[in-house]
């Protein structure tokens, strides 16, 4: 007797599976109908039918509310990991196929980075990319936290590189250089000379940070809230170059990560490792989970650090890691 085989699925000639499920991914990704009409260019109602249509035709639950945005339930979650690649990769479908034709001879790239970044650690990068990639138009943008991970989510930079503390779920982080926290002075003052130095030592100086929105912040006030240790902070003021001319000026003392200190920094600054009571800072590549790596974006890649993400399946359409 012949062994019994199950029934295949059926699907209408004219069924279209790809809009449901890219409705699908995208209120996953953007938490809402709206935003995901928005990044679709269709209308909420439709949207909606959708992903109506989409339960209906699994027979589960998908997206449940939490506050103001919709996640997906166990079974939303397990859908989502197998049809985000299928439909990034179908999107990306036509971009991808005329980088196939061009190579890198030609194409886009957009990185997103902090000024510390652009100024003192991607010079060598960008040289040996421009060098080796003269047809590749690169576009670096100017950004820091939320703006840089908004452009990752968006599509609008490929990648970014810099710093983070806590990585997001829909985001990878690899981490590539380490730097030492630094506190930074005028020449003469007494903390420059100070022997032996104690975290306590700082409490009577009014400290420059960054807005407190930002990791270096959220650090500074985390190590000395730990340690039991007060502090005071002066003022805040965005990007180091000002914080370094402020303290030169005699307007307070910062801490401040190894990586944006030049040797002119040091002929007008003191400069001290704090390696002793806050952890190192990390700088490395972020890119959004399951993003298909351009050829332009692996070339750049591989300058930083070659086969950094060859594990995440960034270099073709495929499950990301978790």
């Amino acid at each position: 007797m012949a062994a019994e085989r199950a029934a295949p699925t059926h699907f209408a000639y004219k069924g279209d599976r790809l809009k449901p499920l890219r409705a699908f991914c995208q209120t996953v990704r953007l938490g809402s109908v709206s935003r995901a009409a928005e990044a679709l260019f269709v209308s909420q109602p439709a949207i909606t039918l959708q992903l109506q249509a989409l339960e209906r035709d699994l027979g589960v639950r998908l997206l449940e509310r939490s506050g103001r945005r919709l996640v997906p339930t166990r079974e939303g979650e397990a859908l989502y990991e197998l049809t985000r690649p299928l439909v990034d990769s179908i999107d990306n479908l036509p971009a991808a196929f005329r980088q196939q034709l061009r190579g890198l001879d030609a194409g886009e790239l957009h990185v997103a980075a902090g000024t510390s970044t652009i100024l003192h650690l991607l010079p060598p990068i960008v040289g040996a990319f421009r060098q080796a990639q003269p047809g590749v138009h690169l576009s670096l943008h100017n950004v820091t936290g939320a703006s840089g991970l908004d452009l990752l989510r968006s599509d609008a930079a490929d990648l970014a590189v810099g710093s983070m503390l806590d990585v997001p779920a829909d985001l990878d982080y690899a981490p590539v250089y380490r730097f030492d926290p630094m506190l930074i002075t005028p020449p003469e003052h007494p903390l420059a000379r100070k022997r032996d130095l104690a975290l306590e030592d700082l409490s009577p100086y009014g400290l420059i940070l960054p807005p407190r929105r930002l990791t270096t912040y959220r650090l500074v006030d985390m190590v000395f809230h730990q340690q039991r240790v007060p502090y005071t902070v002066a003022f805040e003021v965005g990007g180091w170059e000002v914080i370094k001319q402020y303290v030169a000026m005699g307007m307070g003392i910062s801490i401040v990560t190894a990586i944006c200190l030049s040797d002119a920094d040091r002929e007008r600054l003191a400069a001290r490792s704090l390696a002793d009571w806050f952890p190192q800072r990390s700088y490395g590549v972020v890119v959004r989970k399951g993003k298909y790596l351009s050829p332009q974006a692996r070339a750049f890649v591989e300058l930083i650090k070659p086969d950094l993400f060859v594990r995440g399946d960034y270099y073709e359409s495929g499950h990301s890691e978790r």
